[in-house]
């Protein structure tokens, strides 16, 4: 298993903190409108966002992947979901990143996420049987997400 570098480099690392979700089974196209909205937030409040998304209290506004999707309540945009599966497992990588920074000892309140970014990781090949003797492939995408904090 290969090992994903962080594809930011951090001016002062005293300053900063990171942390990674290394392939996790969730949609790659959900992760990239997520992390889209979070950037340049700080920490409690897309933490907030994520739990509002989970809730399906606000609709994560999908703006490159808007084919087909349907109208919601988006402020400044029209096309939006609730990707509740990927929310979930980038808000643990937030709570990550949350006690890097305790454990730095910054303060939480002064950090902005600068960096959001969601990768492609490996697909998990399967089959599933159909009728007459067939076999068609069934894929499982994964994904890592990245996250990297400063204080501004």
């Amino acid at each position: 298993m290969a090992r994903v570098a962080y594809s930011y480099e951090v001016e002062d690392e005293t300053k900063a903190v990171k942390a990674m979700g290394f392939e996790i089974p969730m949609s790659f196209k959900h992760a990239v409108e997520i992390c889209r909205e979070i950037k340049g937030k700080n920490i409690p409040k897309a933490m907030r966002f994520l739990e509002e998304v989970i809730d399906m209290r606000f609709p994560v506004p999908m703006r490159r992947y808007k084919k087909k999707v349907a109208h919601k309540n988006v402020p400044r945009w029209y096309a939006g979901r609730y990707p509740q599966k990927a929310a979930k497992e980038i808000l643990k990588v937030l709570k990550n990143l949350k006690s890097n920074a305790e454990y730095k000892g910054l303060n939480i309140e002064e950090l902005i996420i600068v960096h959001a970014q969601a990768k492609r990781g490996r697909s998990l090949v399967r089959y599933v049987p159909r009728a007459f003797g067939r076999a068609v492939p069934k894929k499982k995408q994964f994904t890592t997400v990245e996250f990297v904090a400063e204080v501004k």
